[in-house]
């Protein structure tokens, strides 16, 4: 048997922690789960350390998140003193993403980067009921109906709901930044874009109950009319 070990990318969620309370992080991230228990199932998870002034219990902060169904997998912002600790405990230390930096000298002229190829758009038509979920891989997802509550739809490009989006919906599955959701009503558990994810409680603003799209700006998730 031979070994390949590849370089590539994959899509995290990263939770900045603002304080060391573990008690009440433990509460929170609870509370977060319950309301859309099927997005954070198994969920991969990056701890960003950078914003605390104490040091955290490693140990008890990865038990917190492992027993609500998510699995921790490393720590960005690791203090250097730290990093011993967190090895033990079984915490991977990530090194943050690279900041761009001014350019020395002139480069040559890049070739135009290829964006992602897409099937013909997958259409679904009727209502997603409670408990369905729909991929589609590759392509667009079009529903042609209700995304009922309890219901989750995904797709690694764009989503279009001719309806009401009352359960979940997850558009640029596979890490497309451009990928957007589209919704004649908004009431949704929870809309992600390329792992950045809203849950009920962030969206109920002027858009809520309203014909809405959702897009990444500047790596947050934007709202707009539709």
């Amino acid at each position: 048997m031979s070994l390949l070990f590849k370089g590539t990318s994959f899509t995290l969620s990263v939770l900045a922690l603002t304080d060391a309370d573990l008690a009440d992080f433990e509460n929170k991230v609870a509370e977060k789960v319950q309301q859309a228990p099927g997005f954070f199932q198994a969920a991969p998870l990056v701890v960003d350390l950078g914003a605390l002034t104490e040091a955290p219990d490693l140990a008890r902060l990865k038990s917190a998140i492992a027993n609500q169904g998510m699995v921790p997998v490393g720590l960005v912002n690791c203090p250097e003193a730290l990093k011993g600790l967190a090895r033990e405990t079984g915490w991977a230390v990530m090194q943050p993403g690279r900041q761009p930096t001014a350019a020395k000298a002139a480069a040559p002229k890049a070739e135009p980067q290829q964006g992602p190829v897409y099937l013909a758009a997958q259409v679904h038509q009727g209502q997603v009921r409670s408990g369905q979920q729909l991929y589609a891989k590759d392509r667009d997802l079009i529903i042609l109906g209700t995304v009922g509550a309890g219901a989750e739809v995904i797709a690694d490009g764009c989503i279009h709901i001719y309806g009401n989006l009352r359960g979940r919906a997850i558009a640029g599955a596979n890490g497309d930044t451009q990928a957007r959701i589209f919704c004649h009503k908004l009431e949704a558990e929870l809309v992600s874009v390329a792992g950045t994810y809203w849950l009920s409680d962030d969206l109920q603003g002027s858009q809520w109950q309203a014909p809405t799209q959702v897009w990444l700006k500047e790596e947050k998730l934007a709202l707009g009319p539709l």
